[in-house]
């Protein structure tokens, strides 16, 4: 028998039985399904459609292409992308998963990148916001603000060290920054900006219409995504095989001298991170052990946002593998990192008898509010968004008749 028709009868087995386990446990289903929605439109959908909304708008009117030129100095060099990735890192670590791949594609529809370079890119743009790093991990789950920048520290440290390991990847092309002009380099990238507005002939109503549009699609799939891997993840609980699966991790977490009470936390994790994040906060385990696997879940991603990122990536020429890699990289590192530090972080932090510094505790309550506020608000903004983006639907559609 073919690899090809084995890999067909596996993939049909599990639909089946997936299939076959939602009829079974209904209710469960129901719960994750739930779970998964509110999730997108109380948090995910308002928090993320203002950066992907604005990234389309700045393209289009040439404002990355003047950043580009100058960032090239800095990007190209270090990294072996062009100074383009720069505004695609930003706004990845700003918004959280998965803006980064939505705009190294973007920039890849647009020509600005080879395939190869954004295949580098999308390696280390896409990375947890501070919100989240900060509000749901440590603070909503952990309950402690501290541990958020040794969090953040290890993955966004776990980030670049992915984008450093990744200059290696691909064609041997040459990483040197050459300038092609005798002009400054900020003349230079005005000269861009104006000539990237004038080449881009849609006014811009069309450009806005067009940005909202795409932003809504791009989140509409994300939000399928999280409800599916809710549902999934639950089964998978409900049927034991989190529960095989964590018999074989206790081998590997053994290997790396962490505790088996995170075995459950760490396959559950490995499909979706904010459901591993909170399990690993609930276990018995040591602060240090569970803020080490944290890292790691962060780093990895989960197989949900993984998917998300695939669905965007297909949209181009950009192969997934090379990012699944980065991920493993990333998660590993990030661990790493929160492992060699925690000593010295601890000492420094965690174990001062002195009383909380104010900062601290105005980060508590103003994360606490942000999410609370996201919480009230945002099913609103999404209603709103939704309908706004119908509008602009219709309106185009009219236009193309």
């Amino acid at each position: 028998m073919s690899l090809s028709k084995i890999k067909t009868i596996l993939l049909a087995a599990s639909i089946s039985c997936m299939a076959a386990s939602m009829i079974l446990l209904p209710e469960k289903s129901f719960e994750a399904s739930v779970r998964g929605l509110n999730m997108w439109w109380e948090i995910v959908f308002p928090s993320l459609f203002p950066f992907f909304v604005l990234s389309e708008l700045l393209i289009g009117f040439g404002v990355v292409k003047f950043v580009g030129i100058l960032l090239e100095p800095f990007m190209r060099p270090l990294f072996r992308v062009p100074g383009v990735g720069g505004f695609a890192w930003a706004m990845g670590m700003a918004s959280g998963f998965p803006a980064g791949a939505k705009i190294t594609a973007r920039l890849r529809q647009e020509g600005q990148l080879t395939r190869d370079e954004a295949e580098r890119l999308v390696s280390f743009t896409n990375c947890s916001s501070p919100l989240f790093i900060f509000g749901a991990v440590s603070v909503g789950f952990f309950h402690n603000p501290k541990l958020g920048f040794m969090l953040a520290a290890a993955h966004y440290f776990g980030n670049f060290c992915v984008g450093v390991i990744m200059r290696w990847y691909g064609k041997n092309e040459s990483g040197e920054y050459k300038r092609a002009s005798s002009r400054s380099v900020f003349a230079e990238s005005l000269s861009a900006l104006h000539h990237t507005r004038l080449e881009n002939k849609k006014p811009i109503g069309k450009l806005v219409g067009d940005a909202v549009i795409t932003s809504i699609n791009t989140l509409l799939m994300i939000g399928g995504f999280i409800i599916l891997f809710s549902v999934i993840n639950k089964l998978l609980f409900h049927l034991h095989i989190t529960l095989l699966l964590a018999k074989i991790a206790k081998g590997l977490l053994t290997v790396l001298q962490l505790p088996a009470d995170l075995s459950i936390p760490s396959i559950a994790g490995l499909f979706e991170i904010t459901i591993g994040c909170q399990m690993t906060s609930q276990t018995d385990a040591a602060l240090m052990h569970q803020a080490v696997l944290a890292s790691f879940l962060l780093g990895f991603s989960g197989f949900s946002i993984q998917a998300q990122v695939a669905s965007v990536l297909a949209e181009t020429d950009i192969r997934f593998l090379p990012f699944f890699i980065a991920r493993i990289f990333q998660g590993f590192i990030s661990g790493l990192f929160t492992f060699l530090l925690w000593v010295p972080f601890e000492q420094k932090f965690l174990l001062r008898s002195s009383a909380e510094p104010v900062f601290l505790q105005f980060q508590v309550d103003w994360w606490e509010k942000v999410l609370a506020w996201l919480g009230h608000i945002g099913p609103i903004c999404t209603i709103f968004i939704l309908m706004v983006g119908i509008g602009f639907y219709v309106r185009k559609m009219r236009t193309a008749n």
